[in-house]
């Protein structure tokens, strides 16, 4: 007995320097995934809304980090139901020890914890594309709270805790195709749904005021996404890691190629901002099924979300609900396809050994997993984001002034503007040039 003993311990997990390295570095790299995302959005909206842009995802990075180590970390990874975690011991996270390891892992809690932070930072941003232009700072300060809380965090035991019930049932989401994605995107959905559609829908021009922003914050959001993605596997022991590093670069790369192909033939040209939304499109949809398809099949998964994410980011002009910068298009719409796909790709020689319909899985067994997956996450969220918007609308209420929202929710919100033109140049070049902004500035669309 003292001899298996000493077996045991020997095989026990040790602390790896290496691993711990590598997922600090990633969580640093999802962590700069949040301020990507505000230039990406920021970049896409009218002067007006620059600044309030940038602040929604800046406040989730306040507001989340503490809630997360206060008790958000414990709900969601804790061991309590398939439906919801909880472990007093990692309440504020006062308790836990410095080399205390991530069980069947060789990096510390503190270091999972961080990491998954990072993750449920920039969930909730996702969702304030949507409703750029008209929602109270203050009321959506709020509703990340609520929905880390409500949301969030039962969504992700059900997809990452050991006894959720979707990680249970074999439902595959490597890095956050469900529990991100369409999550956010179903979220998203669900608040404009109740708050309604901005002042001039279908009737205004509302350009990208910046489109160098655009793609600044998507070249961030590119970079940052090898740590959500390559970093999932908590270390790369067994390669797994690197083949989703090399299929997250892939797929991303082919939804972009797609994208553009697509508005080319349907719009007659290539443009900046499709682009950028494509390679967006294909990150979100190789995040789930990375570590399942080989790099033959990231091409097919980045391929078909490029496609199907351009076409349905028109959806909101058929059916009249301003998802305002696109995420029900691109997240939820390519969450819900980089799910699925992976019941159609998975070669079964990557994060486990489940297959696809297309490498011999033909009674559909991971395919139907992965829709019971895909449908509890959207629905829940759906419906839940839904009543936080309804329930904060009647009460300190959702949106700004109709007078607000078309003067401007930056001045009106943080009573500052993100260009100051009046103190351009000086003398007599100064001041020609400030009255020429002056005398121009009606006629450009803000």
């Amino acid at each position: 007995m003292a001899s298996a003993a000493i077996t045991l311990a020997a095989e026990a997990p040790k602390l790896s320097a290496a691993n711990t390295g590598f997922m600090l570095i990633c969580s640093a790299l999802v962590l700069l995934m949040t301020p990507g995302l505000a230039f990406f959005y920021g970049g896409m909206v009218r002067v007006k809304s620059t600044l309030n842009m940038l602040m929604m995802s800046f406040i989730s990075i306040g507001i989340v980090t503490i809630l997360w180590v206060l008790y958000g970390f414990s709900l969601a990874f804790g061991s309590s139901n398939g439906f919801i975690g909880y472990d007093s011991h990692w309440l504020g996270m006062s308790n836990v020890g410095l080399t205390e390891l991530w069980p069947g892992y060789t990096i510390p809690v503190f270091v999972f914890m961080v990491f998954q932070m990072m993750f449920a930072v920039i969930t909730p941003a996702l969702i304030s594309g949507a409703i750029a232009d008209r929602v109270k700072f203050s009321a959506w300060a709020l509703f990340v709270a609520l929905w880390l809380t409500v949301v969030y965090v039962p969504v992700a035991h059900w997809v990452w805790g050991a006894d959720g019930w979707a990680y249970k049932l074999g439902v595959i989401d490597f890095a956050g195709g469900t529990a991100v994605h369409i999550n956010a995107g179903a979220g998203a959905l669900g608040v404009i749904l109740v708050i309604g559609k901005r002042v001039g829908f279908k009737k205004d021009p509302m350009r990208p005021h910046s489109l160098p922003l655009v793609m600044l914050g998507a070249g961030l959001l590119w970079f940052g996404w090898f740590g959500f993605n390559a970093g999932s596997w908590l270390g790369n022991d067994d390669g797994v890691g690197a083949l989703m590093f090399v299929n997250t670069q892939v797929a991303t790369a082919a939804a972009m190629l797609a994208w553009l192909a697509y508005e080319k033939i349907r719009h007659g040209a290539f443009t900046t901002l499709g682009a950028a939304s494509g390679a967006v499109a294909g990150l979100v949809a190789i995040t789930p099924s990375g570590g399942a398809v080989s790099p033959l099949g990231a091409i097919a998964v980045g391929a078909i979300a490029g496609v199907a994410c351009a076409a349905a980011v028109g959806l909101k002009f058929k059916f009249g609900y301003d998802d305002s910068l696109d995420v029900v298009g691109v997240h939820m719409v390519g969450g819900i396809i980089g799910s699925l796909l992976i019941g159609f790709f998975a070669t079964g020689k990557g994060q486990s050994t489940a297959t696809g319909v297309f490498y011999g899985d033909h009674s559909f067994t991971q395919l139907w997993k992965q829709f019971a997956g895909v449908g509890a996450v959207l629905a829940y969220s759906l419906v839940a984001s839904a009543v936080l918007a309804f329930l904060l609308d009647k009460t300190i209420g959702m949106r700004v002034s109709e007078d607000e929202e078309i003067s401007g929710i930056d001045q009106a919100e943080h009573a500052e503007t993100a260009y100051d033109f009046s103190g351009a140049g000086g003398g007599v070049v100064g001041s020609v040039s400030a009255a020429a902004l002056a005398g121009t500035s009606k006629k450009v669309d803000a």
